[in-house]
């Protein structure tokens, strides 16, 4: 009899124990999202696309998507737990503009200041944005949710997860995993673009070095682009602020301990925290549903969109523009903000068809202006639909 009871004993207890395992908790779509995050680390270490961002995302979807009993106070949605203070940064948008001031302190606008025209060409590439939030009304989403979703297009991150915080808590973590996402794979999403529609003649276009920029220049832009900008969009000033802060930062040349640590250790200490955070806010039972795929396939569409709308706004530009003048429209997906990577794609597909003409120094104008542009975007949606 005793025996019979310690054996039951035992057996309630291990009982006890399993129903708190994720074995017992576990559903198809944790196991689908684990397959996820392992894709994205395999993607990041074998292929190394993006491996800053996508091997904390990936691993943030693996710690996500372990399942447990509901009140364990672990979960990212659970109040309480620590997943869920560190994802006060990402719900309240301290993250973003900490990593926009780190964002301002590594980037040299020199490309950008010798030849501002090239500063339309990120304005263009912007298009991604408005296209996949007219997009994203035709499919049913609130104008809040749009403007949410559309900000993909701008191939900026930390702009997406800013304004999903204030127009879109609910969709965060879908908006934010697709904008890393697409931003990764920008190395495949726009050549095909670039070669279709530009022809053979304008990828061999040559473009007259860029003028040297005074130290007086590079003073200066922080200081004017924060008042031109946020004067027109004040509701942008936590991205625009902190951007052009960083760059003043570097370019005094007398703070450079601040500097350094802006763009080094707080940039790297933040885009950690943000990455795994951010992954782990697609737990299965609150991420996976039919807006969750919505907003994938319209974070696609707005890169193909922007990719367009800057190569486009290249051609008919240069129907304007004298021989010797002309810009490579290759430089036209540069406009998104994806910096460097859209700079280095055009370098990459100009050398394809003239193995002396480097686009890299041309490509980084619209690219950092597209940084600029992405944040004003954002204040602009923020602005008329919070």
């Amino acid at each position: 009899m005793e025996s019979s009871s310690f054996i039951s004993f035992v057996g309630d207890h291990l009982n006890q124990f399993f129903t708190y395992t994720a074995f017992a908790n576990m559903t198809a779509g944790h196991i689908i999202m684990i397959c996820i995050g392992l894709i994205f680390i395999y993607l990041a270490i074998a292929k190394e696309y993006e491996p800053m961002l996508l091997v904390p995302i990936g691993f943030g979807i693996l710690v996500g998507n372990i399942a447990f009993y509901p009140g364990l106070q672990i979960g990212i949605y659970e109040s309480g737990s620590v997943l869920n203070y560190l994802y006060f940064g990402v719900l309240q948008g301290v993250y973003p503009p900490l990593i926009f001031l780190g964002i301002g302190a590594m980037t040299d606008f020199s490309a950008l200041i010798s030849n501002p025209k090239l500063m339309l060409i990120g304005a263009a590439a912007q298009l991604g944005i408005f296209g996949a939030y007219a997009l994203a009304l035709v499919l049913g989403f609130s104008p809040a949710e749009a403007g949410a979703i559309g900000i993909i297009g701008g191939a900026d991150g930390p702009t997406a997860i800013f304004l999903s915080s204030k127009l879109a808590p609910d969709l965060m973590g879908a908006i934010a995993v697709s904008a890393y996402s697409y931003m990764a794979l920008v190395p495949v999403i726009q050549p095909p673009v670039m070669r279709l529609l530009t022809t053979k003649k304008e990828r061999v276009i040559r473009m007259r070095p860029p003028r040297s920029v005074s130290k007086l220049e590079k003073i200066l832009f922080p200081i004017i682009g924060l008042l031109l900008t946020t004067f027109i969009v004040p509701s942008g000033l936590p991205l625009l602020g902190m951007l052009f802060f960083g760059n003043l930062l570097k370019e005094s040349t007398v703070t450079k301990r601040l500097a350094d640590t802006a763009k080094g250790p707080l940039i790297d200490i933040v885009t950690i925290l943000i990455g795994l955070t951010v992954g782990a806010s697609t737990q299965a039972t609150s991420f996976l549903t039919a807006k969750s795929v919505g907003i994938f396939a319209l974070g696609a569409a707005s890169f193909v969109i922007a990719t367009f709308g800057g190569v486009m706004f290249v051609k008919i530009i240069n129907l304007f523009l004298k021989e010797g003048n002309k810009i490579n429209p290759l430089i036209g997906n540069a406009g998104v903000s994806a910096v460097p990577d859209s700079a280095r794609v055009s370098q990459i597909v100009g050398l394809e068809y003239d193995k002396t003409n480097h686009l890299l120094m041309h490509a980084m104008g619209p690219n950092v202006a597209g940084v600029i542009g992405s944040a004003v975007a954002a204040g602009i949606l923020l602005g008329f639909l919070s």
